[in-house]
């Protein structure tokens, strides 16, 4: 009989870093449009620093709201914030203008739990509001929180023990999804969708103003071709509708 996992919290606390993410999704979801204004909600908000961000934004457009299952929080103020237990968020439907899912979805559960993520965002989300999904993909080289190589490969069934090898860790507790499945479980959510991987591949070059040379031969890359790394991109980025 197999045992229920226990998920624990991977928290970016990189301050800086949350910030720049935070532009990210704020330049690919065009939230720093002129008129852009409304309600704003971060799932698994973390330390806090995107929700911080987007509450404090100069032209301050963004009434904040974020929630996660503990609060590991480093920035606090500006915004509201609740605790919740799993998936179920703890609002009306349509209550939002803005849906942030930023790499949340691997760390609540199996795919049903995943399933539910996503139909909660959307259940939140007004018509015609703008989502933000970014999840690692499961074929990136170097898994993004035990830092081990091609640990998301490996069949369920071995990565704990493939973990423990590295001295990584005991357990694994993440979900990471392929673009395929990602995009399914957004289709049986009734979610629209759009891939913005290379988008946010170029917006986030342009912001790091990055000067190395193998990230600049990438960027000068034309679109038709950087497409066929799709599948492979270290995370996918997508822009939700409904």
């Amino acid at each position: 009989m197999s045992h229920p996992i226990e998920r624990q919290p991977h928290v970016d606390t990189n301050m800086p870093l949350r910030a720049l993410k935070a532009r990210k999704i704020e330049v690919l979801l065009g939230l720093d449009e002129e008129r852009s204004r409304g309600s704003l909600l971060e799932v698994g908000t973390g330390s806090g620093g995107i929700a911080h961000y987007f509450a404090h934004s100069t032209s301050r457009q963004w009434s904040v709201s974020a929630v996660d299952v503990i609060d590991n929080r480093q920035l606090k103020d500006g915004y509201d914030f609740q605790l919740i237990e799993g998936c179920l968020l703890p609002f009306a439907d349509e209550t939002f203008d803005v849906v942030i899912s930023n790499h949340v979805i691997e760390h609540v559960g199996d795919e049903s739990s995943q399933l539910l993520h996503l139909r909660e965002l959307r259940r939140v989300l007004k018509p015609g509001g703008r989502g933000y999904l970014a999840v690692p993909n499961r074929w990136m080289v170097v898994e993004p929180h035990y830092r081990v190589p091609f640990l998301s490969w490996l069949p369920k069934r071995w990565r704990s023990r493939y973990l423990r090898c590295f001295k990584a860790g005991g357990v694994y507790d993440c979900e990471p999804l392929t673009m395929r499945g990602v995009e399914r479980l957004l289709t049986a959510a009734a979610l629209g969708f759009e891939n913005i991987c290379l988008q946010a591949l170029r917006v986030i070059l342009t912001l790091e103003n990055s000067a190395a040379p193998a990230v600049r031969a990438i960027a000068d890359l034309p679109d038709p071709l950087l497409s066929r790394l799709l599948p492979i991109m270290p995370t996918l980025i997508y822009r939700l509708r409904r």
